[in-house]
């Protein structure tokens, strides 16, 4: 049970109790029970009203929270696309330029190898 229904819970007993052992006639009880039942009333609605209030008030802060943090996650996945979208690009131009830079080495390991067989041959004569 929260704090405040168990103030609630204690004012209403000594009320109860007070309204009970005081020296009043039937009709004059009555009239104060039912004007302190009026005014019990109306400050359980303004209670509840209050909190009715805070709870609309907290959904919107909740949803606007929400809000912002669904915006973010979809400007991080578009900027996560981008950047996998540029290494891929990048990674292909770089494939691209090591099979270029390859052939070169191959070529030249070739024209390197014909360059000492002939070396080898003109020796060997």
């Amino acid at each position: 049970m929260s704090k405040t229904a168990k103030v609630l819970l204690a004012a209403i007993g000594g009320f109860v109790a007070g309204i009970l052992l005081a020296p009043k006639s039937g009709e004059e009880t009555r009239k104060d029970i039912k004007k302190k039942t009026t005014e019990a009333k109306k400050a359980a609605t303004q209670k509840a009203d209050e909190v009715r209030a805070a709870a609309k008030e907290g959904a919107k802060t909740l949803q606007k929270g929400a809000d912002v943090a669904g915006k973010e996650a979809a400007e991080f996945g578009l900027s996560a696309k981008a950047t996998a979208e540029k290494i891929a690009a990048e990674a292909a131009e770089l494939g691209g330029e090591a099979k270029v830079r390859a052939s070169r080495v191959a070529a030249d390991a070739k024209r390197t190898a014909q360059t000492l067989q002939k070396d080898a041959e003109k020796h060997l004569r």
